[in-house]
């Protein structure tokens, strides 16, 4: 056999040693058949749930600054936008499926996001990051003022009800995250859909290059505008995640400014235009900070109250990931790809 045939012969084997579909498949027969028997509450309430919820949120941003380029600094207010419209829907017409409920409240999140979003026709850069960051204000002072959407409740902090499918309770520990790691999964395969056809691909141009994508014919604006509505969606339904499957209360203090800016880290962190880079992301940002705080309580517990140790891993986290970004700025998705790019090519060279 050639040279030229062997290495025909070892690229396509590498290719068919691709991770993607057998990780992805591993992943699903993990996520659903194995750790729902074997998982502890802790993991589910304190990991699980969370993470997945992030990475919806995470998915939703990257859509918006990964692909398409425009730039986000309030996702925690369409989270709470997500979460107070299906709490309301719940409350206010309690017959309704709570499937339809989560579609209605990802919809307003949507609506707002394209209220929101129509600065991005003349603002670009700084100046959309600060029009986006006054819906993060805006919608968190709405919430504490207006005792309509928290049913008059005096604290805003309002319980939600027990999460049911089809008229099957879902309210444990387990039966939260399968709900919720049935939402996510839906919710990527229709991403990934969309960012493989060619709205995808218009998104990709616009971020690419505005001028060119609009000499090619590529309706900029429109473009823009379902890239807000989209991306707030996803993250309307992430928030519906997070106060139902995971806090179980819809609160204001729960979609804080902290909360925007996690939900941007996941995106840098994990990489840019990448569904894995969402979580991955969320991963790092989810279990690093609870792996930071039980070594923090074994060396220093004796020493610090529990301010001090909070904020040194808050710092010590900061620090890390300054020092990934420089380290490898496209991200967590780039890295993975570089390795497995090694290990391919030690098995060509060694076919």
């Amino acid at each position: 056999m050639t040279d030229l045939a062997l290495e025909k012969a070892g690229t396509a084997t590498v290719r068919r040693l691709s991770p993607a579909p057998f990780g992805i498949g591993a992943l699903l027969i993990v996520a659903y058949g194995v750790l729902p028997l074997v998982a502890s509450e802790y993991l589910f309430d304190a990991i699980l749930t969370p993470f997945l919820a992030l990475a919806l949120a995470g998915l939703g941003l990257n859509i918006l600054i990964g692909y398409a380029g425009q730039v986000s600094l309030g996702s925690s207010a369409f989270m709470a936008v997500g979460a107070y419209a299906a709490y309301n829907l719940a409350l206010r017409l309690p017959g309704l499926p709570f499937l339809v409920d989560i579609l209605l409240a990802g919809l307003v999140a949507a609506a707002v996001g394209l209220l929101f979003g129509l600065p991005s026709l003349r603002l670009r850069g700084f100046y959309l990051a600060v029009s986006t960051l006054a819906a993060q204000f805006f919608v968190q002072w709405v919430f504490n003022k207006v005792g309509w959407f928290s049913n008059d409740s005096p604290s805003g902090i309002v319980t939600v009800p027990p999460l049911s499918v089809a008229g099957l309770p879902l309210d444990s520990s387990a039966g939260r995250y399968l709900f919720a790691l049935g939402v996510v999964t839906a919710v990527t395969l229709a991403v990934w859909r969309l960012v493989e056809s060619p709205t995808g691909r218009a998104l990709v141009a616009l971020r690419d290059h505005e001028t060119a994508a609009r000499v090619i014919g590529i309706p900029v604006l429109r473009v823009k505008l379902l890239a807000f509505a989209v991306s707030s969606f996803i993250i309307g339904v992430a928030g519906v995640l997070w106060a139902f499957a995971y806090l179980r209360t819809v609160e204001p203090a729960g979609f804080n400014l902290d909360r925007s800016f996690q939900i941007l880290f996941i995106v840098i962190i994990g990489g840019l235009a990448s569904l894995r880079g969402a979580f991955l992301g969320a991963a790092l940002i989810v279990v690093f900070p609870l792996l930071l705080s039980r070594l923090g309580e074994a060396l220093l517990g004796g020493l610090f109250d529990s301010g001090v140790l909070e904020m040194s891993q808050r710092i010590v986290l900061g620090l890390l990931i300054v020092t990934f970004l420089i380290a490898e700025p496209a991200g967590l998705t780039a890295l993975l790809d570089r390795a497995w790019s090694r290990i391919a090519g030690r098995f060509r060279r060694a076919g």
